[in-house]
C-alpha cells in the first residue's frame, strides 16, 4: 500500500556537516583554481575524459546496473564502473542503489527519500544536505548484499572515494606533464563539482522539466536539456515507466550516451542481458497519452446534440415551421440556418431557396461538393429530425468530426459469487 504524499519541505533534525563540507569545499577549490590558475590544454583533456569516468559510473553503474539490473557486466567492467561510481564521490554503490530502489518504488510519496513533491531544493540538494524524520521505504537489496564486489566497495568506500574521487585524478597531471595545480583545481575539483550538480538533476530537474509522453500519473519528465546534464539519464519519463530497460530513451536519435556506451560493451563481449522492455508495449503507452490529450481537447469543444434529443416532426410540421423560421432539411435532419445566412460562402440564394425544402442531394454534389469543416458546422444547426427521415441513418449523416470519437473504457462490475447455504 502506498504512502500518502506531502508536498513541502520536510522539519529539519539537523545537518549532515561531512556532506556539507564535500558540496562546499569541492566548488570552492574548483572557483579557486579558475580564478587563479591557467588551465592547460592536456588537463582540460583529461578532466573532460575523467568526467564521462565519472558519469558512467552512476549512469551505467550505479543507476542501470545495480539499481534496476538492466543488463549484466563481466567483472573488470563492474570494476571500471564501481571506480568511476566511487570518483563521483556519492556514497557508495550499496547505499546509492537500496536508495534508489526505493525512490522507484515510493515515488512522490512520503516514502521516497527524494520526493520531487516536496520541491526543486530538496531532491536536488536537500535529502543530503540535512537530517530529517523522513526515511526511505523497503526495498529488496537481496541481490546487492549478495554482490562480492558490491559489498567489498561498500566496506571500504572512503578509500576508494578518496583515491579515484580526488588523488587519482590530481595526481596524473601532476605526475604526467607537471600541472599539479590544474589536477587538484579542475580534474579533481571542478571534474567533480560539475558530475555532483549534473547526477542531482536526475532527481531535481528530471521530475519537474519537460513532458510526460507515457504516463503524467507521477512526476518524472522527458526532457532534452536534462538528459543533455545527465548522460542520457533526462528521458526519466520513459525510465520511471519501464525501468528494467537499459536505455532511458526509446527513439534511435534521442541523446542517450549510456545506452550507447552499454550497446558498445555488448558487442565487445563485456555486458550481456541487455534488457529491453517490448516496444509494442512502450507504444501503448505512448497512445494512451495521445489519446488522454485528445480527450481533453475534444471534451473542450460544442458538439451537435445526439438524435435521442432531437425532436422528432412529420413533413407538414417541417414545413409550417419553415414559414417562420429558416429550416432545412439535409439527410433527414433539420436544420435552423437563420444565424448562417449571411455567412454562407455562396451566399443567401443558394440557401433561401432551400427553405421548407430537401437540400439533400444539392449538399452532396447536386450543386457543390461540401468539405468537412462544412458539414461539421451544418451538424451544429441541427434542430429536428423528420418523421420517417433516419429509419437507417445514412453514413453521411454522421459529421466527419464524429466518426472518430474517444470514449472512456470503464472497469466491467463482476458478478460477486454467492455464498453457500
Amino acid at each position: 500500500m502506498r504512502s500518502t504524499s506531502t508536498s513541502s519541505f520536510p522539519p529539519t533534525t539537523g545537518i549532515r556537516w561531512f556532506n556539507v563540507f564535500i558540496l562546499t569545499a569541492t566548488p570552492a577549490v574548483a572557483i579557486y583554481g579558475l580564478l587563479t590558475k591557467p588551465c592547460r590544454r592536456d588537463t582540460l583533456l583529461f578532466s573532460a575524459a575523467y568526467y564521462v569516468f565519472t558519469m558512467l559510473g552512476i549512469t551505467a553503474g550505479y543507476h542501470r546496473l545495480w539499481s534496476h539490473r538492466s543488463y549484466k557486466g563481466s567483472q573488470p567492467l563492474q570494476v571500471f564502473l564501481l571506480s568511476g561510481g566511487a570518483s563521483a564521490v556519492q556514497g557508495s554503490c550499496y547505499w546509492w542503489a537500496r536508495a534508489h530502489r526505493s525512490h522507484h518504488r515510493y515515488t512522490d510519496t512520503d516514502l521516497d527519500p527524494y520526493n520531487a513533491k516536496r520541491g526543486l531544493l530538496w531532491t536536488h540538494l536537500g535529502w543530503m544536505v540535512f537530517r530529517s524524520a523522513v526515511r526511505s521505504g523497503a526495498a529488496d537489496i537481496t541481490d546487492l548484499r549478495r554482490d562480492a564486489l558490491v559489498q567489498f566497495q561498500h566496506r571500504h568506500y572512503f578509500l576508494w572515494a578518496a583515491v579515484f574521487g580526488y588523488i587519482l585524478p590530481a595526481v596524473v597531471p601532476g605526475a604526467l606533464w607537471g600541472d599539479w595545480a590544474g589536477g587538484v583545481c579542475f580534474s579533481a575539483a571542478l571534474r567533480l563539482t560539475i558530475a555532483h550538480h549534473s547526477t542531482f538533476c536526475i532527481n531535481s530537474l528530471a521530475h519537474h522539466l519537460g513532458s510526460a509522453p507515457y504516463d503524467d500519473a507521477r512526476t518524472p519528465r522527458d526532457h532534452l536539456l536534462s538528459a543533455l546534464l545527465t548522460m542520457g539519464e533526462g528521458y526519466h519519463n520513459f525510465h520511471h515507466q519501464f525501468p528494467m530497460d537499459y536505455r532511458n530513451a526509446f527513439y534511435w536519435y534521442q541523446y542517450d550516451p549510456t545506452k550507447w556506451f552499454i550497446a558498445v560493451c555488448a558487442w565487445v563481449g563485456c555486458a550481456g542481458n541487455l534488457r529491453v522492455f517490448p516496444g509494442n508495449e512502450i507504444r501503448k503507452g505512448v497512445l494512451a497519452m495521445k489519446l488522454k490529450e485528445l480527450k481533453r481537447e475534444q471534451d473542450g469543444l460544442v458538439w451537435p446534440k445526439s438524435i435521442e434529443e432531437l425532436p422528432v416532426v412529420d413533413w407538414e410540421q417541417f414545413r409550417e415551421e419553415s414559414k417562420r423560421k429558416q429550416l432545412m432539411l439535409v439527410s433527414g435532419f433539420i436544420h435552423d440556418v437563420s444565424s448562417f445566412l449571411d455567412e454562407h460562402p455562396g451566399g443567401r440564394l443558394h440557401l433561401t431557396s432551400y427553405i421548407g425544402k430537401d437540400a439533400s442531394a444539392a449538399f452532396f454534389g447536386g450543386v457543390y461538393n461540401h468539405s468537412n469543416a462544412a458539414h461539421n458546422l451544418l451538424s451544429t444547426l441541427r434542430v429536428g429530425i423528420l418523421s420517417g427521415g433516419l429509419e437507417v441513418v445514412p453514413e453521411h449523416a454522421i459529421p466527419p468530426a464524429q466518426r472518430m470519437l474517444i470514449t472512456e473504457t470503464k472497469a466491467p462490475i463482476y458478478p460477486q459469487p454467492r455464498s453457500s447455504p
